[in-house]
């Protein structure tokens, strides 16, 4: 089948590859401009792009495919796109993680007579989490399953009927990161899957989504990212696990800004307790800090400037690790008071 793809960051890229290794023919890629990036802040194609480059295939990096946008310059680039899908031919679009909104009318070029329409990869079990950031807030909520979703795509957020699922398990210590790939991988199969189906003559079996639970996935804000020690060790736990990599959790100690990139919650924590954010004690490589209601243990750290660590040695290292140490939350640090 010959495929207009639409997608950037890794995630997508792997669905992509996996398309191209199927057999078919992405005959166009449809990815976000290039973005600073790194120490050096140079400009730095897409996952998508690179892919896209080394297969010789074309790529159009529109700012928007909004053809009413009041900037004259998106406003030229939506029009060009435009026009250049009106023109190619292609059998279905692939959608993931693209970032910009398909107007209705983008939808309408793939939907045209003798095509099969927009699939779209979600990274959730629909209508559970539609939006931007699915796989962070599954972990973040605490959800024991998620998985992926084949969906046949419309004006909607994320409201499309589904053609294909499956579920997958949240191990108790998983992370954003971890989660993120083996999602990938079993969105790039299911899309191939999908796509077969297609290219073999069969005709898919679209269910609607329920109206029962449904939930929003608001993207991550940096904002986010600084650890509120008042709350219980559970809900602490998962938001330093959902925000890794992306931003990484935060919390001051000793006047540093301190990541926090691995936590757990510990089966034995050392006996007594402490103000919320104090370090109750060391383990072998970890150290364990007190929340509003239970005890963490911090896995893995990482000091401004510095490498990702254990947290005991991240804690030696600032010289913290022989006296009463405490993280201290935003507010704490703006108002000692």
């Amino acid at each position: 089948m010959k495929i207009v793809f639409a997608g950037t960051p890794e995630f997508a890229a792997q669905a992509m590859r996996a398309i191209h290794d199927a057999g078919h023919e992405i005959v166009l890629a449809l990815t976000q401009p290039d973005r600073r990036a790194g120490r050096g802040m140079h400009l730095q194609a897409s996952p998508v792009k690179e892919f896209a480059l080394e297969k010789n295939i074309p790529v159009l990096q529109p700012e928007t495919l909004k053809r009413n946008s009041p900037d004259a310059q998106k406003k030229l680039q939506a029009e060009e796109a435009y026009q250049h899908l009106s023109q190619i031919d292609f059998d279905a679009m692939v959608v993931v993680a693209y970032g910009l909104i398909l107007p209705q009318e983008i939808l309408d070029i793939s939907e045209r007579p003798g095509r099969y329409g927009s699939f779209n990869i979600h990274a959730s079990l629909l209508p559970r989490w539609r939006g931007a950031a699915p796989i962070q807030r599954a972990i973040e909520s605490g959800d024991r399953k998620t998985g992926v979703c084949i969906m046949q795509m419309d004006a909607g957020l994320d409201t499309g009927d589904i053609v294909l699922v499956e579920e997958l398990e949240i191990d108790l210590n998983e992370t954003s990161a971890t989660l993120h790939d083996r999602l990938s991988k079993l969105g790039a199969k299911l899309i191939v899957s999908t796509l077969t189906q297609l290219a073999s003559g069969k005709s898919l079996s679209p269910t609607p989504q329920s109206n029962l639970g449904v939930s929003y996935a608001e993207k991550i804000l940096k904002a986010e990212a600084e650890i509120d020690w008042s709350l219980d060790a559970q809900q602490i736990d998962a938001r330093i696990r959902a925000f890794n990599p992306f931003p990484g959790a935060t919390s001051s100690l000793n006047g540093l800004s301190i990541k926090l990139w691995n936590t757990r919650i510990p089966k034995n924590p050392p006996a007594g307790s402490g103000k919320s954010g104090e370090v109750l004690g060391l383990g072998q490589d970890s150290i364990y800090v007190q929340c509003g209601s239970g005890v963490i243990e911090v896995l893995e750290m990482q000091r401004p400037g510095g490498k990702r660590l254990s947290a005991k040695m991240c804690l030696q290292a600032l010289d913290a690790a022989e006296k009463p140490c405490c993280f201290q939350t935003k507010a704490e640090h703006l108002d000692p008071e």
